[in-house]
């Protein structure tokens, strides 16, 4: 019966082969600063992360991070699925992340989303093959702005909720988030 966890595990050798040489070394930098305590392997996948370029997580990484800690490669796939913060595609230079919860959709997010994605060109098409439900993660063209979305900030009362760059903005209406990307893409931020 064929697995739906895409193959994290092959040899270490084939892993090594794929990451550059600094990548290899700052991952073995990353394992010996976080050690082998409980939650280690969170820190170790945000170290390597926030390094990458494009603050994703590569199938490379993550084999080599399991080849490398001894933690199974299954279980370091779900730890960098489960949690929103990991990436597995990159991301673009700016991340804008709009809230799905109950609060912000009752109070326009799905609207504020919709236009989000059509100022920015991502068409329709774009966003429902790289989205689970309402879960979505869709990078431009130039890579400059990511658009995500999460199911909820905690941040209900401020509803609706957008974060920019993890900057948290509330109440927020079209023409805010549309001076947001102005500002993203005229370089002010």
């Amino acid at each position: 019966m064929p697995s739906a966890t895409p193959e994290v595990a092959h040899n270490g050798l084939e892993a090594q082969e794929r990451l550059l040489p600094q990548e290899r070394l700052f991952i073995d930098q990353a394992i010996a600063k976080c050690g082998n305590r409980p939650g280690s392997l969170l820190g170790i996948l945000e170290a390597v992360q926030l390094a990458n370029a494009h603050k994703f997580l590569s199938m490379e990484a993550l084999r080599y991070i399991a080849d490398e800690t001894g933690v199974p490669p299954a279980r370091v796939y779900s730890a960098a699925t489960f949690y929103s913060l990991f990436n597995l595609q990159p991301q673009g230079d700016h991340v804008i992340c709009v809230c799905r919860g109950t609060a912000c959709h009752t109070r326009g997010s799905r609207d504020l989303l919709e236009k989000l994605c059509l100022d920015l060109g991502l068409s329709d098409r774009e966003a429902d093959e790289n989205s689970e439900a309402d879960k979505l993660a869709i990078t431009t063209a130039d890579r400059r702005l990511t658009v995500r979305t999460v199911a909820c900030f905690g941040q209900c009362a401020l509803a609706p909720v957008v974060e920019v760059d993890h900057h948290i903005l509330s109440h927020v209406n079209e023409r805010t988030l549309q001076r947001e990307v102005k500002s993203l893409t005229q370089g002010r931020k």
